[in-house]
């Protein structure tokens, strides 16, 4: 190296990084035409670790710290250079930061239905969403397997793996799980804790570890959602001679507002009700034993006012209770 040549070049005393925004997982110091001074300085924060990688391959990994760059500090940069006596100044590595933070807020979801067999319904196919987190943890692991020799590299390159990956496995936790749905779904924290298992051990393949998984939601798709709402309806139902009652309450306001108006509206509603509780009782009897079949109001009959039985319309009096009618 001629004079000249060493002149141009420039010499670093002092290594260290900031975190310039939110979603870097690991860069490359820039190093272009630079080499490292003997007895330079590293600035490691917290939140990060360093790792010094010669001809690609990864040597030594700082944690948070202040350190003195010798071969005291660096003894597998030094084996790998073959400093067998002294330390050479100045000298050329390649230096990577990683972000050890918690990276969070970062959402899965399934895209399609996922479909698994419970004990309650059969087949059925289950939609859920949440979010999770996770803080790179291994920077050797993470550089070899991952990031590799790039620039920089983002948690959104990474987003698509982990987010198919969390599906992937969250279909088998189901699946396996031998859970019905309906338990699935009042105990989510349980149900997130599981997947969060599954999980870990191909987080830290990675380099990584999770640290929350949070399941937020789980659902059937529409036209199942609508079947599940109407067996919940007839488990509500119960005792069917009771909600005839309700039902027969619940049309009285609404006959008071027909056409007579009144008490007289109320007496036709009651009525009303009456019959139509008779019939639904009648159709729940077994077929041993009939329901009685219930007349009909035509054009010559009327309901009864008090009792709502059918009654002739020119009636004045109900034959069956002898009560006053219009």
């Amino acid at each position: 190296m001629s004079l000249r040549d060493f002149l141009k070049k420039q010499f670093i005393d002092v290594i260290h990084w900031t975190e310039p925004a939110d979603g870097i997982l690991a860069i490359r110091y820039p190093m272009q035409d630079m080499e490292i001074q003997n007895g330079g300085q590293l600035t490691v924060r917290e939140s990060e670790m360093a790792a010094f990688v010669n001809e690609g391959k990864i040597a030594d990994v700082f944690g948070p710290g202040l350190y003195t760059l010798n071969t005291q500090t660096l003894p597998l940069l030094t084996n790998l250079m073959n400093w067998d006596k002294a330390f050479q100044s100045p000298f050329k590595s390649d230096v990577y930061f990683f972000s050890t933070r918690m990276q969070v807020n970062q959402h899965w979801g399934t895209p399609n239905p996922v479909t698994i067999r419970d004990k309650d319904f059969g087949m059925v196919r289950l939609r859920g969403f949440g979010i999770y987190s996770y803080h790179l943890s291994d920077p050797r692991t993470f550089h070899t397997k991952v990031s590799g020799t790039r620039e920089l590299y983002q948690v959104a390159d990474l987003e698509g793996q982990l987010r198919n990956t969390i599906v992937g496995r969250m279909s088998d936790a189901f699946a396996n799980s031998n859970v019905p749905f309906l338990d699935m779904a009042a105990n989510q924290v349980a149900l997130g804790e599981k997947i969060a298992e599954l999980l870990k051990p191909m987080f830290t393949g990675l380099g990584l570890t999770l640290d929350t998984f949070v399941v937020e939601n789980l659902s059937l798709p529409e036209e199942l959602q609508k079947l599940l709402d109407q067996r919940i309806g007839m488990n509500m139902v119960g005792d069917m001679n009771r909600y005839t009652q309700f039902q027969v309450a619940q049309s009285m306001p609404i006959a008071a507002g027909n056409e007579g108006g009144g008490a007289a509206g109320i007496g036709v509603g009651l009525g009303a009700g009456l019959t139509m509780a008779q019939q639904m009782m009648g159709a729940m009897k077994p077929a041993a034993e009939p329901a009685a079949p219930q007349a009909a109001a035509g054009p010559e009959t009327k309901f009864c006012q008090e009792c709502g039985k059918s009654i002739p319309r020119s009636s004045k009096f109900c034959p069956e209770c002898g009560k006053p009618q219009q």
